[in-house]
């Protein structure tokens, strides 16, 4: 697969790489550096494994510290560098390139507070989302964004992509639950943005940081929003006759003011996917399931399902089954979290990541379906149905050239088709190196040159996670 573009790598540097070794372990220690050509190989490439290149060196460092120091070297000899978290990206954007230090934060692993009176945590990079939670359960808190991969991912891959995740509906995504961060800039220069409070005085370049994909800077530390427990919770499974009624059905859950927690779509393909592995107890014989979250007391969450339901029986739904046990709700979560990594047992696969509006739902449901059968592949869809954010699984044999060119292709078609019904090209995964090519779809050329000039006042020497985001062949970008 050659669609995606690679820079070719600088000669000077590749050149340079014994001494470009040695002043990196200066500065972290052989501790701190890979270098060996066999234990590079884990790091060519993230999720989104259809790409891959080995690195010039990974470096591993402990502290802040050790990150400024090895970007003031790279920065002062201007070595490319790619920031990595757990390598959970699903749009290349922790791939490397050849000339390029990685720099993962895989070692930078400790909760340094847990602050109650603030209802705050403050964490290393490399923390995963799903720690944070396990740490203050016993005090009856949480870490809202619950991301697929949170068993895995970081909070730095979760800061540079603003994830999401299921339950985001309700409660947000990574930006509306960051408020602090220790960012190493390009240079070396370390910087403190926000903190404790729930605002912070000044420009809002923690809104900036969150969502730039590792082009602005190294996140090293950052502060997270703690929320109570709930006191219950109740998944429930409403099966449809087809994929239209229930994107119907979700449009006016939405529309009557009513947020559950969560509202997750599965067809019929990836419906039988998840069963499979998880033996969640989804039904069967249906076309299209929702599984809609309440919250609350048990009084609160009778009173929402009820208006629920009675919204869905309008759509037809075929039928309703409600959690019983607090091990029959995991299952239920287990199904669907597991649903990228299950639809890997039986196919390779590119998962898409397109937002639309709500009310657009039905139709770019069907109009992906007419694409992917229109290149003769299959698609499974599954994805954050109450904020819009679509994940089709568009299924085929990567050692088939034809067929990975039909689904890439394909899947360029889906992200342009989001964004003309009023979306937009991702939700979570972010743009990294499989949009990148189709920003111009979305963004004019001005639009484009200010995005670009917000990142080269960060990193004049375009150094930092460079072929990411941002089309290759643009005059701005040359001139960085």
């Amino acid at each position: 697969m050659n669609a995606i573009e690679f820079p070719a790598p600088d000669p000077a540097i590749m050149a340079r790489r014994a001494e470009i070794v040695a002043a990196l372990a200066d500065r972290v220690g052989e501790q701190g550096l890979i270098t060996d050509p066999r234990e590079l190989v884990p790091f060519e490439t993230d999720a989104f494994t259809a790409y891959r290149r080995v690195p010039l060196a990974v470096v591993l460092p402990e502290s802040t510290a050790e990150v400024s120091a090895v970007l003031k070297y790279c920065s002062g000899n201007r070595v490319p560098v790619v920031p990595r978290g757990a390598g959970t990206s699903l749009a290349g954007g922790a791939i490397p390139q050849e000339d390029a230090v990685v720099i993962g934060v895989s070692r930078m692993n400790r909760i340094l507070e847990v602050d109650h009176d603030n209802r705050t945590a403050t964490v290393q990079a490399g923390v995963t989302n799903l720690a944070i939670s396990e740490r203050v359960a016993a005090d009856g808190f949480f870490y809202a964004p619950d991301p697929s991969s949170q068993l895995a991912c970081t909070i730095a891959g979760n800061i540079a992509m603003n994830s999401g995740g299921a339950h985001c509906l309700k409660y947000g995504v990574t930006t509306n639950n960051l408020l602090g961060a220790t960012v190493v800039l390009a240079d070396g220069t370390v910087v403190e943005l926000g903190g404790k409070a729930l605002d912070a005085p000044g420009l809002d370049l923690l809104g900036v940081l969150c969502g730039s994909e590792g082009q602005l800077g190294i996140v090293t530390e950052a502060t997270v929003r703690l929320l109570a427990r709930p006191e219950g919770a109740r998944p429930v499974l409403f099966g449809f006759a087809s994929s239209d009624e229930a994107g119907r059905c979700v449009s006016d859950i939405i529309g009557a003011g009513i947020i559950p927690v969560a509202i997750e779509f599965m067809d019929k393909p990836a419906i039988e996917i998840c069963e499979a592995f998880a033996q969640a107890g989804y039904p069967l014989d249906v076309e299209a399931l929702l599984i809609i979250e309440v919250e609350g007391s048990e009084a609160e969450m009778d009173a929402m399902l009820k208006r629920i339901i009675a919204i869905a029986r309008r759509h037809g739904v075929a039928s309703i089954k409600e959690s019983q046990s607090a091990t029959e709700a995991a299952q239920i979560w287990k199904g669907r979290k597991s649903a990228f990594g299950a639809t890997g047992r039986i196919a390779d696969y590119i998962c898409m990541d397109g937002t639309v509006p709500l009310g657009q739902l039905s139709h770019v449901l069907r109009e992906t379906y007419r694409i992917v059968d229109g290149y003769g592949l299959r698609v499974a869809n599954v994805f954050h149905a109450g904020d819009g954010n679509m994940h089709p699984l568009i299924l085929y044999n990567v050692n088939d050239p034809a067929e990975a060119e039909k689904a890439e292709a394909a899947g360029a078609d889906i992200l342009k088709l989001c964004v003309d019904a009023g979306g937009c090209l991702t939700g979570e995964h972010g743009v990294g190196m499989e949009k990148r090519d189709l920003m111009g779809h979305q963004y004019a050329e001005v639009d484009l040159d200010q995005q670009m000039a917000v990142r080269a006042a960060f990193d004049p020497g375009w150094i930092l996670n460079p072929a990411k985001v941002f089309p290759l062949d643009l005059p701005a970008r040359k001139a960085g």
